[in-house]
């Protein structure tokens, strides 16, 4: 077997934009490299990876298998090479973060800060996305640490739990509603329900409440935390959001929280990083420094929330 890099970056490029020409935008070829590359690759696999649909090209089911190896193997070499330059002192040490929009918009700079007060030597990255995007980055090796909600069931991906991650059911400071009893089904279903972009772990949480209370309200998708509570204190409506990305609008009277029954349990924040491959000693500072005292004290005082005792899992 002579699979090449270029047929690997080649067909993950593919895999990520849809279309050759978005894969040679990408890699900075022309369109028949790319074609050519992939073909090839298809040849030394003994089957197509990708098929045409529309004016577009997907993968084929062997292509989806094949995709997870070809991003390890990718990964680790770019991995190997960033770890023995580091080693050689040819190059400083990075860690790449990558966290939801929720976090990255209320715990994730604090958290940034007291890392870094310890570990000056170590220089930060973060890109932000909703839980889909984080997670692929993590799994692509694009990232090092990944911070966000539920893990997934995923033996690839290791979790340390750092912080509890309450849910609040918030509304515009003037809601009638807002303050007083138990709101009941009927009202909630009457009300339009504001949802953030496919993708979302906030998203997620919204319609699993909606779906085990059998509601079936109006809905309006917006494409960011800050446009769903401008869009609440406005009255348009109501959506279930984490109380880190409502702390200081709930406190300054902004936004206000609708008591409703069955409520999201509370879940947790957590760190995620590959089990795939060695890990970085920077990777492994890190998931340490999740757990320990001094996060705890820096989260804390940024969210007010109580943080779970530390506690590391691979998920399944």
């Amino acid at each position: 077997m002579s699979i090449t890099l270029t047929q690997l970056r080649s067909f993950l490029a593919v895999m990520r934009g849809g279309s050759v020409t978005a894969a040679a935008d990408e890699l900075v070829v022309t369109q028949p490299s790319v074609s050519a590359a992939v073909a090839a690759l298809s040849r030394e696999l003994g089957t197509p990876v990708t098929e045409r649909e529309g004016r577009g090209i997907r993968p084929t089911a062997a292509g989806n298998a094949f995709a997870p190896f070809a991003a390890d193997v990718i990964g680790l070499l770019e991995e190997g090479r960033r770890a023995a330059r580091e080693a050689a002192h040819l190059a400083d040490r990075r860690l790449r973060l990558a966290a939801v929009t929720t976090a990255a918009e209320s715990f994730v700079p604090p958290l940034m800060r007291a890392f870094s007060q310890s570990n000056d030597a170590i220089g930060l990255t973060l890109a932000v996305g909703n839980r889909e995007q984080v997670l692929d980055l993590v799994l692509d090796h694009r990232a090092d640490v990944a911070i966000g909600g539920r893990p997934p069931r995923d033996p690839r991906i290791q979790s340390a739990a750092i912080l509890a991650n309450d849910f609040l059911l918030i509304t515009s400071p003037d809601d009638p509603h807002a303050g007083g009893g138990t709101v009941d089904a009927a009202e909630l279903e009457r009300r339009v329900w504001l949802l953030r972009e496919p993708g979302s772990g906030t998203r997620i949480v919204n319609e699993e409440f909606l779906a085990a209370a059998a509601l079936e309200p109006q809905t309006l998708t917006l494409g960011s935390n800050g446009a769903i509570k401008q869009a609440a204190r406005a009255g348009l409506g109501i959506a279930f959001i984490s109380r880190a990305a409502v702390a200081l609008e709930i406190d300054h009277g902004l936004l206000a929280s609708l008591p409703v029954r069955h409520r999201p349990a509370a879940r947790r924040w957590y760190a995620m990083c590959s089990t795939i491959g060695p890990r970085r000693a920077a990777v492994e500072r890190f998931m340490t420094f999740a757990a320990s005292p001094t996060a705890r004290d820096a989260l804390g005082e940024t969210s007010g929330l109580e943080r779970p005792a530390a506690k590391t899992a691979r998920a399944k």
